[in-house]
């Protein structure tokens, strides 16, 4: 978002609505207005051209993972027998289809994938990562780090 303001996309009144939105994905357009400054056609067309132009993808619930039982949480370190372009994008995709998986980040360091798997148990964990992360596509090792306690969390 720092280079959108550098490049003038956005103003002091994009900025507000896009953090009030960040905090509260439910706020009506009128209590947003307030919030921000604005009257309420204006903030609407500046919500709109917001989610238009990329900045907001979407509006959706945030589940609490502990409540729905899913309050194991695991970081596997994968590494890759290849890492060309093709190699890469295969596992991209299949990566993906994975719901375990919640976050998956390519990382420069001692392995390629650092993968944040949530399921409702360590049983569950070994299976996710026995019968579908260790047979993605060019996957050579892994390697499991368990959460004891999740001190910050983004749905929380």
């Amino acid at each position: 978002m720092r280079k959108a303001v550098a490049d003038g996309d956005l103003d002091q009144f994009d900025l507000k609505i896009l953090d009030v939105l960040a905090e509260d994905g439910r706020i009506s357009v009128t209590d947003l207005a307030v919030r921000v400054g604005l009257s309420k056609t204006p903030c609407q067309i500046r919500m709109r051209r917001l989610i238009d132009d990329g900045y907001i993808d979407g509006f959706k619930a945030v589940l609490n993972p502990i409540k729905i039982g899913l309050d194991h949480v695991a970081f596997a370190e994968v590494k890759l027998t290849d890492t060309r372009e093709e190699a890469l994008s295969s596992f991209n995709a299949a990566v993906k289809r994975i719901k375990e998986v919640e976050e998956c980040h390519m990382i420069a360091g001692r392995f390629d994938y650092l993968l944040k798997i949530r399921t409702p148990s360590i049983h569950r964990y070994r299976q996710v990562l026995g019968e579908k992360i260790s047979s993605l596509p060019f996957v050579a090792s892994t390697s499991t780090n368990v959460v004891m306690e999740s001190v910050k969390e983004n749905w929380g």
